[in-house]
């Protein structure tokens, strides 16, 4: 917890529950405010699929130097394109914007001549509204618009299973070993190979133009990428995403550990939530169900569409001294089916 907000949280749930939807729904609003990397078929594929015309709510509530920012959507699909129909922004309570298919309307410290909301109601592009003013008003440091924008430009979606994919944070795809040489990486990746998982790989020195990583074994220098396990090449990622995300607002790791032992996913659990930013990760894995990790109002079973921290799925005082993971085995909470990765 960090001023009464889940800074760091792991999220639990059957195969099939809905945890990659729900991190993709957390995330809607990044391909929908902010211009950093995204995912369209994602951003299309927002829908029940059996009510492909149904109008899809979002709700976001952010907390700025003890300001509280509420800011909710809902959008459609339209001949085969997402429209936004409706905007709402509150401050601390008050409305500062208001946007449907009929009207548009700003608070007196959002003013803008009526020609312009004239002609933004008119527009045929589906600009967010939020999106128009940031663009048209010159706004002073600090003020609630730029705190949005930049938290969102700043949230990171990404997961490693067949694919690697990543919402937010930079501006296009990137080779990570090429990476890791350009920005003097490679020492710092083989120490955290073996703070981590205990492997021990002797990486040639790069020399200019190398675009990809070699170990040396006597005489002979093998790619890294062909002698590497999958886990091992996850952990690359895992590096190169906690070299970038310093500066990241909200972080969210879709079965962050599905090549990954226990106890590594324990040690990269630990890396993960010592940054300042806010970090969910979703799992299969129970070892990770520990006071030792988080306070158990930090971890999350998704069932049912239903999400809830595990202090409030059971009436017992879950204490320090807890099996937490034997609790989730019994069926304390609700689920007993998953098994650790």
């Amino acid at each position: 917890m960090k001023n009464g907000i889940v800074k760091n949280g792991i999220i639990y749930g059957p195969n099939g529950s809905g945890k990659s939807n729900m991190g993709l729904a957390v995330f809607d609003i990044a391909n929908h405010l902010s211009h950093k990397w995204k995912k369209p078929d994602y951003y299309v594929n927002f829908v029940n699929a059996s009510n492909m015309g149904e109008v899809v709510d979002f709700e976001y509530t952010f907390k700025f130097n003890g300001t509280i920012l509420e800011y909710a959507y809902s959008k459609r699909i339209q001949n085969s394109n997402v429209r936004i129909v409706k905007e709402r922004l509150l401050l601390d309570g008050e409305e500062m914007l208001y946007k449907d298919e009929q009207t548009a309307k700003l608070s007196g410290s959002l003013s803008l001549p009526d020609t312009a909301i004239d002609g933004f109601q008119k527009s045929a592009n589906n600009i967010s509204l939020i999106n128009f003013l940031l663009i048209s008003l010159p706004l002073p440091k600090e003020h609630f618009l730029l705190l949005l924008r930049d938290f969102v430009e700043n949230m990171h979606f990404f997961r490693s299973l067949d694919n690697r994919e990543f919402i937010g944070l930079k501006e296009g795809g990137s080779n990570v070993e090429e990476y890791l040489i350009n920005n003097g990486l490679v020492d710092e990746f083989s120490e955290f190979l073996k703070t981590v998982s205990r492997q021990d790989f002797n990486f040639a020195k790069p020399v200019p133009g190398d675009k990809m990583l070699f170990c040396v074994f006597g005489e002979t220098k093998i790619p890294f990428a062909l002698i590497a396990s999958t886990g091992t090449l996850n952990l690359e990622l895992q590096f190169f995403w906690l070299c970038e995300m310093k500066n990241a607002s909200f972080v969210f790791v879709d079965e962050f550990d599905a090549f990954y032992h226990h106890e590594l996913s324990f040690a990269i659990c630990k890396q993960l939530f010592k940054g300042e930013m806010q970090t969910f990760v979703s799992t299969h894995d129970t070892f990770l169900l520990t006071n030792d990790l988080l306070r158990p109002d930090c971890f999350f079973i998704l069932n049912n569409k239903k999400i809830k921290a595990i202090c409030d799925l059971t009436d017992k005082e879950l204490r320090l001294g807890h099996n937490l993971e034997k609790l989730y085995r019994g069926g304390t909470f609700g689920v007993c089916d998953e098994i650790t990765a």
